[in-house]
Parts: C-alpha cells; sequence; structure tokens
C-alpha cells in the first residue's frame, strides 16, 4: 500500500541514538517531503550525514522560546513541516534542578502551544516512557493506558518531570486543534538512552534484591523509531503503549548481558550501587528501580496494534 506524501517532519533531540535513527528512518521514506532535524550540537559535530537537501539540521536550545518561534514560524512553515516528533527530554538519572525541568517539561509545553497556532503543523507527537507508571505489589502486572501514574512528589526528578510532560500532552487533547499523541515507550536497552537497565547491566557483576526475579519488558531502538514512524502517519491522537519484542526476568537478562547474577539482601543494594556510582561513575540508581526490581510491570501493547498498527518485531540484540 502506497504511503500518503507527507510535506515535513519536525523532530527533536536528534542528538540522542533515538532522535538520529528516527532522521535516517524517515529520509529513506519517499513520501516524506522535508525533514527538519533540531539538536543542541553545533553543525559539524551534529548528524554525521546529509540526504540531497532534504535534511535541514537546526542547532537549537530548546530554553529559548522566542528562538524556537523563530525556527516554527521561519524554517519549519517555509518547509511545510506538517509533524513534530518531540523526543528531546533529559538522559541523565541524576540531572535534577530548575535547568533540567525546564527542559523536560517547560519546553515540551512552550513547544506546544507554539504548534498549536501554527499554519501547517497539524500533528504533535510526544515520545514519553513507561517511567510514568506506578508500579507495586497490588496492581495489575499488565500495564494499559489507564494504569495508575506515579504521581508521588517522593519520587525522583527524572520520573517526576516525565509525568508532568506526559499528563500536559494529555490533557490539551479535545482542547487543541492539533492531533496529540503520546507514546508511552518501554526502556529502551541501548546506550545513549538514558536507560537505566542498561547501565546496570555494564557491570561485569550484577546484584539483584534476593527473593525477586521480576519480569522485564524491553524496546530495541528499531522498534521505538518504527513506533514514532506510526504516530506520524496515524489518523487519531491517543495515549499508546509501546512494548518490547523482549519481556524476560530480571535474572534472565543479566545472564543474556554475559554477566553474572548474585542475589544479595534487599538492603544492601543501595550502598553496594551507591558506591559503584561513587568510584565508577555509573548513573544506575537503585533507589530509583527498587521497585521494578521486586514487582513486575509489563506495558500491554494492545491499543497501539489496533489502532496504529505498531506490534514490535526487533528483539534486542542480547550480547550473549
Amino acid at each position: 500500500m502506497k504511503r500518503e506524501a507527507m510535506r515535513g517532519v519536525l523532530v527533536t533531540g536528534v542528538d540522542t541514538p533515538v532522535g538520529e535513527l528516527l532522521v535516517r528512518s524517515l529520509l529513506a521514506d519517499d513520501a516524506i517531503g522535508q525533514v527538519l532535524a533540531v539538536g543542541s550540537r553545533p553543525p559539524e559535530d551534529a548528524l554525521p550525514f546529509s540526504h540531497a537537501g532534504r535534511l535541514t539540521y537546526i542547532q537549537l536550545d530548546l530554553l529559548k522560546e522566542r528562538r524556537v518561534k523563530d525556527l516554527l514560524f521561519g524554517p519549519a512553515r517555509d518547509l511545510g513541516v506538517e509533524v513534530v516528533v518531540h523526543t528531546a527530554l533529559t538522559t541523565e538519572a541524576r540531572a535534577e534542578g530548575r535547568k533540567v525541568h525546564a527542559l523536560n517539561v517547560d519546553a515540551t509545553r512552550s513547544l506546544l502551544q507554539l504548534c498549536e497556532r501554527h499554519p501547517t503543523i497539524h500533528r504533535f507527537v510526544l515520545r514519553s516512557h513507561a517511567e510514568v507508571y506506578e508500579v507495586q505489589a497490588d496492581l495489575p502486572v499488565l500495564i494499559a493506558e489507564d494504569h495508575p501514574l506515579n504521581l508521588s512528589q517522593n519520587a525522583p526528578q527524572f520520573v517526576r518531570d516525565r509525568v508532568e510532560a506526559d499528563l500536559h500532552a494529555c490533557v490539551q487533547m479535545g482542547l487543541s486543534k492539533l492531533k496529540i499523541v503520546v507514546m508511552r515507550c518501554a526502556e529502551v536497552l541501548a546506550p545513549g538512552t538514558g536507560s537505566q537497565l542498561y547501565d546496570y547491566l555494564e557491570s561485569p557483576i550484577c546484584f539483584r534484591p534476593m527473593g525477586f526475579d521480576p519480569m522485564l519488558n524491553v524496546l530495541s531502538l528499531k522498534d521505538v523509531v518504527r513506533a514514532l514512524e506510526f504516530a506520524t502517519r496515524a489518523a487519531e491522537q491517543g495515549v499508546y503503549n509501546i512494548p518490547g519484542a523482549d519481556t524476560i526476568p530480571l535474572s534472565e537478562a543479566i545472564n543474556k548481558w554475559g554477566r553474572l547474577s548474585i542475589p544479595v539482601p534487599g538492603s544492601w543494594m543501595t550502598p553496594l550501587y551507591r558506591w559503584r556510582r561513587r568510584l565508577r561513575g555509573h548513573d544506575f540508581s537503585y533507589g530509583m528501580n527498587r521497585k521494578r526490581f521486586h514487582y513486575s510491570g509489563v506495558l500491554d501493547g494492545t491499543r497501539a496494534r489496533d489502532v496504529l498498527g505498531y506490534v514490535p518485531e526487533h528483539p534486542v540484540d542480547w550480547p550473549a
């Protein structure tokens, strides 16, 4: 079936593996006219490729609302951008403070508001995250889109910001002329994606809480990009869970990564990984992952399958 032609797509966060691969994939689709890529790096350090004039890269600080407005009502309008795919959120779990919140939440809100006034943009896709969901013993293991969100003020800023940005986009559905799509993606198990599990598995020895072996679902880079592409073309708006092809116990993930799994008392986990972070500078925080290392939580992708046509096809490339 021939895909409907689209004049232009704007992608933010192209400094990350997800953003860069999405740009490459969009350029490979002849039905996409122009791709406007937005990142924080200088042009000479940004996307290491070009594509016959169909790719425009612009270095931009999303915290500067005036420059964002100039981008949208200048190059984006001139290129006929119809869809915005927003992927630019902080990937470092330990990043905190007002500037981090401004990038994760304020920039998302501002970009959405500007798109609502734009003459050519009619669709806004937000790459959200499975971390927005609450995971605990008395909640279902299979997580649908109406599953409770983690609204705790004691949650790390990494989680709180994602919940706030997600909820703002959800509230605008039906109130805006835009078709808004929120893609709650499973954890992308790849470097440079902000994956806590990837950082955890980088240690030769992986400690896990004794007596627990929760089920995890992880997403490959190829599948998260496929899902975002499907969202750019779909006619419907809404919230969609995006699961990956791999649903396995934590112990099996450790084995498939070629690491040694050692169960330890749960009270040991926080100090062990605090020392690891201090000695080696890793980003993994056991406090942030305590619940998911005790209780299973797997995204239900039924809505994404039925409405967007997305079904995970590409498992993670496990080293072992």
